[in-house]
């Protein structure tokens, strides 16, 4: 694969790579850093890529490498501010279930939240999300069902509490 797929790739599909990138570091400046090394790293490692039709689970592969590289370097916890939630939802009315979902989901395991980000906001397959992970297709779909499991108990703990 040549730099100039990959560029091209990375150009239209700019907006889910962010999605993405922000969904870890919950930062845009930290999103659009990952973004910018993930490019790197993929143009240099663009001989590692054997197939083109594998791009997409390879690139998200980076993506989520280096959110986490730069979460365990920087070691805290980002709170998300409202300008930065809204701007990834332009047009759209965050309603306080989404913003209680979206707690929820930061408050998952990192293995764990790595699945539902990629499946539900990333519309990745379960075979792809293997693939990006590294792991087998039988333990995605194990931390799938629990990861749900965990959401539901916590939005229902919310729900009871009053918040």
């Amino acid at each position: 694969m040549n730099n100039r797929q990959i560029a091209d790739y990375v150009t239209k599909n700019r907006e889910s790579h962010y999605r993405l990138a922000y969904s870890y570091v919950k930062n845009p400046d930290d999103a659009l850093d990952v973004i910018q090394e993930s490019i790197c790293k993929a143009i240099h490692s663009a001989h590692t890529l054997k197939s083109p039709e594998f791009i997409k689970t390879w690139y998200c592969r980076i993506v989520v490498n280096t959110a986490l590289d730069l979460l365990r370097k920087q070691k805290k916890l980002v709170l998300t501010d409202d300008e930065a939630f809204e701007a990834l939802h332009p047009g759209v009315n965050d309603t306080l279930q989404d913003y209680d979902l979206h707690q929820a989901l930061d408050r998952l395991p990192g293995h764990y939240k790595t699945i539902v980000v990629l499946r539900y906001f990333e519309d990745m397959t379960l075979d792809d999300i293997a693939e990006v992970t590294g792991i087998p297709l039988s333990t995605v779909k194990t931390r799938l069902y629990k990861s749900l499991k965990m959401l539901r108990l916590e939005l229902e703990t919310d729900e009871k509490g009053g918040n």
